[in-house]
């Protein structure tokens, strides 16, 4: 049987591991690098970049590459009107009300995005393990729907590889945790802040075996929301100075999300930076340039309410679980986003502990991924996993309501049943709408199909 490799798809970087002697292992990119940046973009000349080839040249070609394209994956138009205002490529509504996006006169769906980004991956692979792979494990955030995760699918069929397991990240973090520690009794808590998304998970781990026990995340808060908070500032410092609006400069706002990831990254290790952007704007009289300087204390007042609520979710996280922060024995931290020191600052408060670092934070969900993946070609035997469901499953009742059937975080696999009268007497059919979601009204949660 052939390697199945596992994959962090990630909003900002991606990462390919795969069990190799019996340990997962990390492979690098053509370009040496143990990450990918999730980035598409098109020339002028049609040639197609991706990785770090795609991310070099964004700056003078925004309208043209294409990033954070997970935040549109197996969504609709109408959910992604905040997302657009923050991309300079084109978005638009396909036939069927998906989102896509528009390059020149050529119109993609965002699994085709997605699909060049794990060819890069997938053909790496192969030039590591100088054999053909077919076959993968993706890891995606714990509360993708089902829509999101069959886009995922689609994206790993089109980039030739058979998706054998879509694996919620808390998981796989788990599963990498566990392969590193060695643990045998403990009940952790996965605190995983990517670029995109916020996926939290208590577990149990007795011996050999890896429980989850409830889950929890917000797919809209992430790095990417911390950098937005940087743009803004920093295009009202500008307005201020030269009444000049750069949002309506896609060239401009590009310099200015390079400079903010710069910053943001910078402040992890130093108490303030200073930001240069020579050239970012004119008008009738002389280029305008940006020159300022950012602390840390400023940037954490900007990103405050942001961390503030990712501490709301653990709150509810532990409320689901009937735990309190003093039950939890280790903090895992998955996610570059982790890194900011404000977010470990306010995970220890909260837990009362330091959070455990003792994974590297980019590649953890990868490796977990891998291990999964070892699981199922029967490289990996002394390791059993349970899962939960992420999203509560049921119908839609009189006055539009949604009736839970299976409710979030039961253990899978689930069975429910529900016993729910017609609307009027003598009716000689009905429509069962079938959702999943955690709102009161059925408009208000995700169609997984109708039925008579």
């Amino acid at each position: 049987m052939g390697k199945i490799i596992g994959i962090d798809l990630g909003t900002s970087n991606s990462v390919v591991a795969v069990m190799e002697r019996g340990k997962p292992t990390v492979i690098t990119n053509r370009k040496g690098g143990r990450t990918t940046p999730s980035v598409v973009a098109f020339t002028k000349d049609g040639k197609r970049l991706v990785g770090q080839d795609a991310e070099r040249q964004a700056v003078t070609n925004p309208q043209n590459t294409i990033y954070s394209i997970r935040r549109f994956m197996g969504r609709r138009f109408a959910e992604v009107q905040e997302e657009i205002n923050w991309v300079p490529y084109q978005v638009i509504e396909a036939g069927n009300g998906d989102a896509w996006v528009q390059i020149g006169d050529k119109a993609y769906a965002p699994p085709e995005i997605s699909a060049m980004v794990l060819r890069e991956l997938k053909e790496a692979a192969e030039e590591f393990l100088r054999e053909k792979v077919t076959e993968a494990v993706i890891a995606v955030p714990a509360h993708f729907n089902s829509s999101q995760r069959q886009a995922t699918r689609d994206a790993g069929k089109i980039a030739g590889l058979n998706v054998v397991r879509i694996f919620t990240e808390p998981m796989a973090a788990a599963l990498a945790y566990y392969d590193l520690s060695k643990s045998v009794d403990e009940t952790i808590v996965i605190y995983d802040l990517g670029g995109g998304n916020c996926s939290l998970s208590v577990l149990e781990i007795e011996d050999s075996f890896v429980k989850m026990k409830t889950i929890n995340g917000d797919t809209r808060l992430g790095g990417d929301d911390f950098d937005r908070r940087i743009m803004d500032w920093l295009t009202t410092e500008f307005k201020r100075d030269h009444d000049i609006d750069l949002s309506r400069d896609s060239v401009a706002m590009k310099r200015l999300k390079h400079s903010a990831e710069q910053v943001k990254c910078e402040l992890s290790s130093i108490a303030e930076t200073k930001v240069d952007l020579p050239f970012l704007a004119a008008d009738a009289s002389e280029p305008k340039h940006l020159s300022t300087h950012l602390s840390r204390t400023e940037f954490e007042q900007m990103i405050q309410d942001l961390v503030e609520k990712s501490i709301e979710l653990c709150k509810l996280l532990l409320r689901d679980s009937g735990l309190s922060p003093g039950e939890i024995d280790e903090v895992v931290l998955v996610g570059g986003s982790t890194r900011v020191p404000m977010v470990q600052e306010a995970i220890r408060h909260f837990f009362g502990k330091k959070p455990k670092k003792s994974l590297n934070p980019d590649e953890a969900v990868a490796i977990g991924a891998a291990i999964l993946g070892g699981m199922r070609s029967g490289e990996v035997k002394d390791v059993v996993f349970e899962e939960v469901t992420t999203l509560s499953l049921g119908v839609e009742t009189r006055g539009g309501v949604m009736t839970p059937i299976i409710g979030r975080n039961s253990k899978l696999p689930a069975r429910g049943r529900q016993i729910v009268s017609t609307a009027a007497d003598n009716q000689p059919s009905i429509e069962v709408h079938v959702l999943q979601g955690e709102r009161e009204m059925a408009r208000d949660n995700h169609t997984l199909g109708r039925f008579n």
